[in-house]
């Protein structure tokens, strides 16, 4: 094992790249639209709360050899295979009503073929005829990349799937390409001979809170503690935790995976591998993820900071950087001084007359309300706040879309509190000056906001034209002169 922290050099994995790039295969699923260079928007989505309706990754089932059905979904077209199962927290379609955890797919498919798939027992997946076995969910792989016409794969698991797919590369290191693990568990129960697991008494007390409250969204305090206070996210996971699976099926997924021990599997395991964890999470140990690294011959160990066990929260970004510098030998390319971004300006309408109305210390509560709520859309479209400007926010964004879905879930959460906003967005090469942002764009934007009516979305015809597909749907308001900028600017309103 060699074992590093945040970044390291040495890839393990790069070999028949350019051979396999060359390789004629053929896709048995639908594959979705390519993934766009600087917007990550490679296939339009819905999303909670939206009225668009627009297209996922079509979900198809292959066929386990006892017959049970196994739901998966392929998407991008890179020379590459990787088959991913997420673990017990997977429904392939679910996932892409959140936005952070629909990027991580995206980014995911930008460097590879990715086939995405339920474990069985979980998501749209059978549990089939029999109890769901790490040995029947190892058969699973096979089958699901069987379906999809795949002879060998990078195969990725997250979390509880990481026991079947230790199994898998153990067994059919032929068609195991590569393996990584994210948070792996070798055995759940500590013994006198392996001191890295849960205690006896620790397991049954996890193991009663997680039946207790699964469909709550309460144990996102041990999955994703950085998102436990955020009320509109712990609505969605407590949603998407009742459609993963059923309690009962929860109660038999659990005995199931307390009495997990694949230690036998490790030392067979001649694949290259990588296994990622974060120090801080609080589901499974740092001990026992350095156990795995440490009994896989040259595995090598990425420790990341971070305290959240759930991939996709928290810095989804740095997981899957050291996923593509792993298979492809490269890491993404770092950003320079000048980027394309999406800007979205906010503005309270009549804010001055509002405050007079209610007294300084009223307006400073709503206002300190108005700006949670804010916040809160702003990480959960993954925007960036660079600063307040007077009553409203500047914000940047790596994807229109997500902007312009941003800025109407705004308008919409903070009707209830009295107030109205004007949004702009726009779309253009911004400097970027320590946390500040400059630039002709940035001015743009701002004169875009200031020309929207109350409740209203106005955005610039760049950002229309980018979104084209995405499923949103404008009104055309004409061309206008934009104060201090040149030319004259065509602007949409967004179609509530």
């Amino acid at each position: 094992m060699r074992s590093l922290r945040l970044n390291h050099s040495a890839v393990p994995f790069t070999k028949e790249v350019e051979e396999r790039s060359s390789r004629p295969f053929t896709i048995t699923s639908v594959v979705a639209t390519p993934f766009f260079l600087y917007f990550g928007a490679f296939a339009a989505r819905s999303r909670p709360g939206q009225d668009s309706t627009v297209d996922l990754p079509e979900t198809r089932y292959a066929k386990a050899p006892d017959g049970t059905s196994i739901a998966y979904q392929v998407l991008g077209d890179g020379p590459i295979d990787l088959v991913y199962a997420a673990g017990i927290w997977s429904n392939v379609e679910l996932m892409w009503d959140d936005p952070d955890w629909a990027d991580f797919l995206e980014r995911l498919a930008s460097f590879c073929r990715l086939t995405v798939f339920d474990m069985r027992g979980v998501g749209l997946s059978d549990r089939g005829p029999d109890r769901p076995l790490i040995e029947l969910q190892r058969d699973d792989i096979a089958a699901v990349m069987d379906a999809v016409g795949i002879e060998d794969a990078v195969v990725f698991a997250g979390a509880r799937a990481g026991s079947m797919a230790m199994l898998f590369a153990a067994t059919h290191p032929d068609r195991t390409r590569a393996l990584i693990l994210y948070a792996p568990v070798a055995k759940t129960v500590a013994t006198p001979d392996f001191p890295f697991g849960k205690s006896a008494d620790e397991q049954a007390a996890f193991f009663e809170r997680f039946v207790r409250e699964v469909g709550t969204g309460r144990n996102l305090e041990l999955q994703a503690p950085s998102r436990a206070e955020d009320e509109r996210f712990v609505a969605w996971w407590a949603r998407f935790e009742r459609l993963v699976a059923s309690p009962s099926a929860y109660e038999e997924l659990g005995r199931i995976f307390t009495d997990v021990d694949v230690r036998h599997a490790l030392p067979a395991i001649h694949v290259p591998t990588l296994v990622i964890h974060r120090e801080g999470d609080r589901i499974v140990s740092s001990a026992q993820v350095r156990y795995v690294a440490d009994q896989i011959e040259g595995a090598v160990l990425v420790e990341l900071p971070g305290v959240d066990h759930i991939p996709f929260v928290g810095d989804g970004d740095a997981i899957v950087d050291e996923v593509e510098e792993f298979v492809t030998g490269a890491r993404p390319a770092p950003g320079d001084d000048r980027v394309l971004a999406t800007v979205l300006f906010t503005d309270i309408v009549g804010s001055t007359e509002r405050a007079s109305q209610l007294g300084d210390r009223a307006w400073k509560q709503l206002l300190a309300t108005h700006h949670q709520r804010v916040r809160g859309l702003l990480a959960r479209y993954r925007g960036r706040e660079v600063n307040t400007v007077g009553d409203g926010f500047l914000a940047t964004f790596d994807g229109p879309a997500r902007a312009i879905r941003c800025a109407v879930a705004i308008a919409e959460a903070i009707r209830d509190l009295g107030l109205d906003v004007r949004v702009g967005v726009h779309t253009g090469e911004i400097e970027l000056e320590g946390d500040d942002v400059r630039g002709i764009a940035v001015h743009i934007g701002a004169r875009v906001a200031g020309l929207a009516d109350p409740n209203e979305v106005l955005v610039s015809s760049t950002v229309k034209d980018l979104v084209a597909g995405s499923g949103l749907v404008f009104e055309d308001v004409g061309e206008h002169a934009l104060k201090g900028v040149p030319d004259r600017w065509h602007l949409y309103r967004v179609a509530k």
